[in-house]
């Protein structure tokens, strides 16, 4: 029994991973000349550049398991504990960080000392927060309706919805509040800040993204006798099934599709897509990050998020990038809809004295280079709706499956959602693959 899978990204490398620990023989063709897909670096003179911050929490369990399976789990750093140090310009900043106490009181005191919100707007904040517990991110009603208005109705005023739910929801989702689903942002709350005391601490790749997943991902593979074509080009995919790759047909027991949505619906054949197909519903939503290298040190926090300020969440790179001296930062910015067709020197502008505003010390720095990466599809938008379009693994053709983050997971368009879909996939070839051993 054999099994190709399309897609080198998390999902593809996931799906492939867990075939072959079972025995079951894996060919994985990407277009691209690396395998991890959204999460890659490049060279840029003296520095490794990811193509864009990547952070985890330690409830992502799906997707440390795959560091595991890489042999990876050691390039990362994982906080003893939640902290977060929240930078608005002219004030002192405030930390949000998890206390000793059980859950859901473990956030309690550091939300009472949240300098940036009102006292008032911090009890609102607690009643709301017992509101979003209560939720069923399940319920199929919740999708229908979005964060910002849910929480303006239980009296999360817009600094609030800001300068708080912002901090956590724009980053997971992709969204803005206003725009986000209510269920994933209740499912991101309920499982990142009211789970375990320790669910929302915040883990970081120590070296760069390609030598994180890609690198790791093709010695394993190799290793447990796969095989992996780089720049190979899939023109189609049959039911037989077969995997067209440069004009070549390859047979297989079962072929995985681990490639966006818009790409899949274009492979797939027409008897085995959804009817109607509502995929392009899910559209995308960019990122854009602004990478800044300074003279000196400016930051003293290995991130930092931002209130009140276009500037959303800053990342200290210079260790994992190789810079010998002086700082480099990088400004993520997420829902960047307004960013993302606007010149480097619009952004320079923008940016550079935003940073000053946030950062004492970047004030007397100089700026030694700006660049900007920027990934015009990162996510779909998982806006008010998003839910019925994601498909599940199956499609309507036996042994033709799907992976990513696209599909229905349960979890946000992120890497443990990637990673997850991955695995669902390869239970359900091996379940294929039972079947057809059988007839």
């Amino acid at each position: 029994m054999s099994v190709v899978v399309v897609g080198g990204g998390l999902a593809g490398i996931s799906t492939a991973i867990a075939l072959q620990e079972t025995g079951v023989p894996v060919t994985l063709v990407e277009a691209r000349p690396w395998l991890g897909g959204a999460t890659h670096s490049f060279r840029r003179d003296e520095l490794s550049v990811d193509n864009g911050q990547h952070v985890f929490l330690r409830c992502c369990t799906a997707y440390q398991g795959l560091l595991r399976r890489l042999r990876a789990e050691h390039l990362v750093r994982m906080q003893d504990r939640f902290d977060v140090a929240v930078l608005r310009p002219g004030a002192r900043p405030a930390r949000l960080r998890r206390s000793p106490l059980p859950s859901p009181l473990h956030l309690l005191p550091s939300l009472a000392r949240y300098s940036h919100l009102p006292v008032a707007d911090r009890l609102r904040a607690v009643r709301a927060a017992a509101g979003l517990q209560r939720l069923d991110p399940d319920d199929p009603a919740l999708d229908l309706l979005s964060a910002g208005a849910w929480l303006a109705e239980r009296g999360q005023r817009p600094w609030a919805r800001e300068a708080l739910w912002g901090l956590f929801i724009t980053a997971a989702l992709n969204a803005e509040v206003g725009d986000a689903a209510l269920g994933l942002s209740a499912m991101v709350c309920r499982r990142a800040l009211f789970g375990r005391p320790d669910a929302a601490d915040i883990g970081v790749p120590t070296v760069p993204l390609g030598e994180l997943h890609g690198g790791p991902a093709l010695r394993r593979i190799a290793e447990m006798g796969g095989t992996v074509r780089l720049k190979a080009k899939v023109e189609a995919v049959t039911t037989d099934p077969k995997v067209v790759v440069d004009g070549v047909p390859i047979a297989a027991d079962a072929v995985v599709l681990a490639v966006p949505h818009e790409a899949a619906a274009r492979l797939l054949p027409a008897e085995a897509l959804p009817q109607p197909l509502r995929w392009h519903e899910l559209d995308a939503s960019p990122i854009v990050n602004v990478h800044v290298v300074y003279d000196r040190p400016v930051l003293d926090e290995p991130f930092a998020a931002t209130v009140g300020s276009p500037v959303q969440w800053i990342f200290d790179r210079s260790g994992v990038a190789g810079l010998r001296d002086g700082q480099y930062l990088a400004i993520s910015l997420s829902a960047a809809d307004r960013w993302i067709d606007r010149p480097t020197a619009a952004l320079r502008a923008e940016f550079v004295p935003e940073l000053a505003r946030l950062l004492p010390a970047a004030r007397g720095a100089r700026v030694r280079e700006l660049f900007v990466t920027r990934e015009r599809r990162a996510t779909f938008r998982q806006r008010p709706g998003s839910r019925s379009p994601r498909p599940g693994a199956a499609t309507r053709a036996r042994g033709l499956f799907l992976a990513g983050a696209w599909t229905d997971t349960g979890w946000p368009d992120t890497m443990e959602g990637a990673v997850r879909s991955g695995l669902t996939a390869a239970r359900l070839v091996r379940r294929h693959l039972e079947g057809v051993r059988d007839r």
